[in-house]
């Protein structure tokens, strides 16, 4: 099993799956209601008219989450950037040390975030939420602001070799190329999650509703 990311996930349940709707209607039930006591206001939308449309693919490889946070604790550390798939074993796996570094600062949302459930959530918040475990959010209560994570990837941009307007959006060759690019070239895994997640991102803060991992 890989990683689902959806945006617009009750509106798609209400449709279609009565009961993954009851069990996620209770999840974002925890959620808003943790989210309160730190002095955040927001709820998940039900019903979408026109219907939202999941913002990104479905089942890509968890280790593809993890290779782009690679790339951003290497960015923070002033670093040269190299794709997963031109480094060995041994520089990778101390490459992710310096994934555990940045993420202990606490000031990331791209890495503050579990690898296979949680939320991003359409709010501007600084830094990443650590929600109480008792609080039964999913993801280990580590929430994200769709915002910040959106702010993170576009400075990632430049560096991947990918090219956004003055107001951060992608032009339409630009998305052209990110769909249909070959598999081989270098940075392929990176800059495609990359694209699903700031696709994802764009459609949180657009529509007000959460990024969900799954």
């Amino acid at each position: 099993m890989g990683l689902s990311i959806t945006v617009g996930l009750l509106d798609d349940q209400v449709r279609n799956d009565a009961e993954g709707l009851a069990y996620h209607r209770r999840a974002f039930a925890r959620l808003t209601e943790a989210l309160a006591v730190n002095g955040i206001t927001w709820q998940e939308p039900e019903i979408c008219d026109p219907p939202a449309v999941p913002a990104v693919s479905v089942n890509f490889p968890h280790s593809h989450v993890t290779h782009l946070r690679r790339l951003y604790a290497l960015a923070e550390c002033g670093e040269l950037l190299t794709p997963a798939s031109e480094t060995d074993d041994e520089q990778y796996d101390r490459d992710c040390q310096k994934i555990q570094d940045e993420t202990a600062m606490l000031a990331s949302h791209l890495l503050c975030h579990a690898d296979d459930s949680g939320y991003y959530i359409p709010v501007d918040f600084g830094e990443p939420l650590f929600l109480p475990l008792e609080a039964g959010v999913d993801g280990h209560g580590m929430v994200g602001s769709s915002q910040r994570l959106l702010a993170e990837l576009a400075g990632l941009a430049t560096p991947l070799g990918i090219h956004l307007n003055a107001d951060a959006t992608l032009t339409t060759a630009e998305e052209t190329a990110l769909v249909g690019f070959e598999p081989d070239i270098p940075f392929s895994m990176e800059k495609s999650t990359w694209h699903q997640l700031y696709r994802a991102c764009q459609a949180s803060v657009a529509g007000g509703h959460a990024i969900v991992f799954h």
